[in-house]
This record gives C-alpha cells, structure tokens and sequence, in this order.
C-alpha cells in the first residue's frame, strides 16, 4: 500500500469494459514522513470510495488493485482503497 494525494480527475468515455462505471483519478504518491513530499510522478487509480481532490488517500497496486474493484479481470494497476482521516508517528523510532 502507498499514500497519495489527490490532484485530478480523469474522464474518459471510450474505455476498455472493465473500466465501465469506474470513477478515474490522478493521484500523486507522496511521503507522510517528510511532509508530503511527492514521490515519483503522478499515477491513475480506480476510485472504490468515493475519494475527491486534495484528500488524502491509500493506494494499492498489481493484481491487489484488481482484486480491489471487485472482479479480477479489471484493468488497472492502482486503486484507490481508503481515506486517511489523520495520521501519527513517533518521530524518534524513524
């Protein structure tokens, strides 16, 4: 699992099957213990929860994200899975 922001939307009205009905979103991976600093370039994930821009969110990847959806033949590699209400660390224990 991995922890990214929400920066965009995605629409797109051709789409492979398994994509229909999915609610497509640009996220950016980031690091919670650096102040969330982004990691990587941006990345689009299927949405299970219902997430919105700027939210903070759980990522997974591979065929956890397509377990994720529901049916394991979806074509994704990431899915959105969770919402980060708060987050605390011990900063003495990195």
């Amino acid at each position: 699992m991995q922890i990214a922001k929400v920066i965009g939307n995605i629409w797109a009205t051709r789409k492979e099957a398994t994509l229909t009905g999915m609610k497509l979103l640009i996220v950016q991976p980031i690091d919670i213990l650096q102040d969330d600093e982004p990691i990587g370039t941006p990345i689009v994930a299927a949405d299970m929860i219902g997430a919105g821009m700027g939210e903070t969110v759980i990522i997974v990847t591979g065929s956890t994200a397509r377990v994720a959806t529901g049916t394991a033949e979806a074509s994704v590699d990431a899915t959105v899975v969770g919402i980060v209400d708060d987050k605390e660390f011990d900063a003495e224990l990195l």
